[in-house]
């Protein structure tokens, strides 16, 4: 029997076996990039309603990072933003019929996880350089650096361990009642399960930001650290 996580391979690239959740990632990325594109492509000084529109998004984003973060959005406004779009739509690809939300395979997650963490190590390095990032884990003194290192570690298991049960969840219960039930019943949980998907994204953004945030407000100290000690 088939596990219910496992997704059947639709077509081969090579031996790399592509599966329903990464074409229809594909899908959202191409959307979400050919309506960036078009959405931006005639900025003027007088801005249309289309354009307000989407200034008005972007105070969003610059306004939430410097709430969490406390600093300037400008490094951080691309990735924030792009990751929290791309959930936001995976999420919500549920109501396209036939499509499962991306997000409820544990291979995308585990992805998002493991973007979030390196963009914690390249942020970190941006902040202190290297040396800095690396003296990082050794706050608030150097016993700390295996808990340190786990830790950078495990908070980002937990994005994937909390997008993926979210979501999946979400999932098998509509799953689960439409089978039981008929078409017209699972509409009021699909309505919540939309909301749920809303609310994880911005979780899942708000979880990196304070990550990211975290480790640049450690690694720009410890760099200051080095330094002295390098040059009395």
């Amino acid at each position: 029997m088939r596990s219910p996580l496992a997704h059947a391979a639709l077509l081969h690239v090579g031996p790399v076996p592509i599966t329903a959740p990464v074409i229809v990632t594909w899908g959202i990325v191409a959307v979400l990039g050919l309506g960036g594109m078009a959405l931006t492509s005639r900025l003027s000084l007088i801005p249309s309603s289309r354009q307000a529109a989407l200034e008005l998004i972007v105070e969003a984003v610059d306004s939430q990072i410097r709430d969490t973060m406390r600093v300037e959005p400008g490094p951080y406004r691309a990735f924030i933003g792009t990751l929290f779009l791309f959930i936001f739509t995976a999420n919500w690809s549920m109501l396209v019929p036939g499509i499962e939300p991306p997000t409820a395979s544990l291979e995308t997650d585990a992805a998002l996880a493991g973007l979030v963490f390196l963009a914690v190590i390249w942020f970190g390095i941006r902040a202190g350089g290297v040396r800095g990032y690396l003296a990082s884990f050794a706050a608030p003194n150097p016993v700390m650096i295996p808990l340190n290192f786990i830790e950078s570690l495990t908070r980002s298991f937990s994005l994937l361990v909390r997008l993926f049960g979210n979501v999946m969840s979400g999932v098998f219960v509509i799953g689960i009642v439409l089978s039981l039930a008929g078409l017209l019943v699972p509409i009021p949980l699909m309505a919540l399960d939309l909301l749920t998907g809303a609310v994880q994204a911005y979780i899942f953004a708000v979880l990196a930001m304070v990550f990211i945030a975290q480790v640049v407000g450690e690694a720009k100290p410890a760099a200051t650290i080095a330094n002295e000690g390098t040059n009395p």
